[in-house]
């Protein structure tokens, strides 16, 4: 009986169930209608949320998805990120351009501040950086018919003469074969004051007394570099050399060897310790750099034993070396000279260096590997003493001192601090001050991470800026360094990377990046960088703003690195989005072009990269404030 009821079929219900199933379609119909009209509009109207609205016009509220654009065009985030917008940033302060008299401001060492300061042991030459009320808040110009410079290598010979204006130096150093004008542009034929035939033939007469092609030297130091023509021809040799020079009467000096894609700052020797970690140079140099190392009981030569590393060469050429010889054209008597090198000597010996050769114009002198058998055979009260202190590191606005920096402890032939690998080994070898526990956090492990995780990186920054890889930048900086990672992914191409440690920062990892081969500096980016305008092809800031955005004033940042950028010059942020958003927006009104792009994990990861174009624009000779 069950049975034949369950298969009775009803007229009704067969109607009801037919009218359910026209009604399901008819809907399904109704809603694929409306939401492909309702897309095709939105594709049309939509767009990006970090685009920028005119003042009158209301943000984008929209979180509908706008349509796949070609490669270059904005980069959408909506379907990732909402982010509120601070009304404030809608409408970006437009910043002007500063008067064209100011086109090589360089803040922290303006001649006209300098004059404040006394003279006395270069006091004036130093940083002195404006105070927050005196900051520029407006754009330096390059100055007309600025042009981008010479790729690499040429640039080690030839640099347009528009974008350095300045003819001084190839008139007062013509014999010396500094610099020459050849019609619109300048020529460096590699000469200097102790070696007018050449810095190539000079730098063969060192290697003929100590080898500097077997990897062993990489890091070099110029006191005095002149327009560095030394470091230039060293580089294909494999070493690179930090050079450095004040802003004197030798005008542009640093600022021609930046334009020729030479690694060098506005520096010199005062009062405070060069903004460099102890034990980073395996080779200092001073050629004629008229710097008293026999004066102010040897304070300066006890300063490059801090940054000597230990076994590293000291190199002297010019006065007084060879003085029997050179003592009429140094204006100076014998006696005088003869005076000068045996205070000299005499201090070498009490710093524990050895001297291993003169030879002609070059006097050449080693730091021992350790000071075991210095401590040894010192005498109670003999100066220089050892210091006390065992902050060596330290060197922003921190004082010289005339005692000798000491060296890590070890056994007595073992070399302080650990021994380095030959170059190009030792960039992807575990730095000695990382297997020694001597930077807290930091272990062989996490090093080998790091390098891995900069390799993705920049192959990443390869994708996204082609030019990358094929020589469009020569001068790159990185604003916060870690352990110099991006450097080292970097290393195959035709650049050099300014490595900088903020001051403040949670490790100081400036010793680690000297130790892997590279260059860099101490930094505090609410100052000014010791550095001309327009010196730098590629800015790379890794959470740089993160980190200052309670500190001080973004804008006076991005300004200096607009500063120190050259016209259509590069900048990669790595941040949070918010903190891209803002830079985004002060970006645009200093005449820069940007894009956010996703993080290379994909578009899920918070952080962002936003890549930034400096645009071209040049000063006007009538221009007004």
């Amino acid at each position: 009986m069950v049975k034949e009821q369950s298969g009775i079929r009803h007229p009704e219900f067969q109607r009801m169930r037919v009218t359910l199933t026209i009604g399901v379609i008819g809907l399904c119909a109704t809603a694929y209608i409306l939401g492909a009209w309702q897309g095709t509009s939105s594709n049309t109207r939509a767009t990006p949320i970090y685009t920028k609205t005119q003042c009158n016009d209301a943000a984008p509220s929209t979180s509908s998805t706008p349509s796949l654009q070609p490669s270059g065009a904005r980069l959408d985030f909506q379907a990732h990120h909402q982010v509120a917008f601070n009304e404030s940033l809608l409408a970006p302060e437009k910043i002007p351009p500063c008067q064209l008299k100011y086109s090589e401001y360089t803040p922290c060492h303006d001649p006209r501040r300098a004059r404040k300061f006394p003279k006395a042991m270069m006091q004036y030459r130093e940083r002195h950086c404006p105070k927050k009320e005196d900051l520029f808040r407006c754009l330096i110009p390059a100055p007309p018919n600025y042009k981008n410079p010479f790729k690499w290598p040429q640039s080690r010979d030839y640099a347009w003469y528009d974008n350095i204006p300045h003819r001084e130096l190839s008139i007062e150093k013509a014999v010396q074969n500094w610099i020459q004008v050849e019609g619109d542009r300048f020529r460096f034929p590699g000469g200097g004051t102790m070696f007018p035939h050449g810095a190539d033939a000079y730098i063969d007469d060192i290697n003929a007394l100590i080898p500097l092609t077997d990897g062993n030297i990489r890091t070099a130091l110029d006191t005095g570099c002149g327009v560095a023509s030394w470091g230039a021809f060293l580089l294909k040799r494999g070493i690179i050399t930090m050079s450095f020079a004040p802003r004197d009467s030798h005008e542009a000096q640093v600022q021609f060897a930046l334009e020729r894609g030479v690694p060098a700052m506005i520096g010199v020797m005062g009062t405070e310790r060069i903004p460099y970690p102890a034990r980073a140079f395996d080779m200092a140099h001073c050629s004629r750099c008229l710097i008293p190392w026999n004066k102010l009981d040897g304070i300066y030569l006890i300063e490059v034993d801090r940054v000597l590393r230990p076994g590293g060469y000291w190199i002297l050429s010019g006065p007084p070396i060879h003085w029997k010889r050179h003592s009429k054209g140094w204006q100076r008597t014998e006696d005088d000279l003869k005076q000068e090198q045996d205070e000299i000597e005499d201090l070498a010996k009490r710093l524990c260096w050895k001297k291993v050769v003169e030879k002609d114009d070059l006097a050449i002198w080693q730091k021992p590997i350790n000071h075991i058998e210095c401590a040894n055979n010192r005498k109670a009260d003999e100066t220089p003493p050892i210091c006390k202190s065992s902050d060596v590191d330290s060197a922003w606005y921190k004082k010289m001192e005339t005692c000798i920096s000491p060296l890590p402890n070890v056994k007595s032939e073992e070399v302080a601090g650990g021994a380095l690998e030959k170059w190009p080994k030792r960039a992807l070898t575990v730095p000695p001050r990382i297997t020694r526990g001597s930077v807290s956090g930091l272990t062989p492990e996490k090093f080998q991470e790091d390098n891995k995780l900069w390799a993705e990186r920049v192959n990443y920054y390869k994708k996204l800026i082609p030019p990358l890889a094929k020589g469009r930048y020569r001068n790159v900086m990185d604003m916060d360094a870690g352990m110099g990672g991006f450097a080292a992914a970097l290393m195959k191409y035709p650049l050099w990377v300014m490595n900088v440690v903020p001051e403040g920062s949670s490790n100081d990892t400036l010793g680690v990046i000297y130790e892997r081969g590279f260059v860099g500096a101490y930094q505090d980016w609410c100052e000014a960088f010791s550095t001309y305008p327009r010196t730098y092809d590629l800015i790379h800031a890794d959470k740089v703003f993160s980190f200052y955005q309670d500190r001080c004033d973004i804008t006076y940042i991005l300004l200096e690195m607009d500063r120190i950028l050259r016209p259509e010059g590069t900048v990669i942020f790595r941040d949070t989005v918010e903190i891209l958003v803002k830079i985004q927006a002060i970006s645009e009104g200093m005449r820069w072009k940007s894009q956010i792009m996703d993080h290379e994990s994909g578009p899920y990861n918070p952080e962002k990269i936003l890549v930034a174009v400096k645009t071209y624009w040049t000063g006007e000779p009538a221009q007004k404030q």
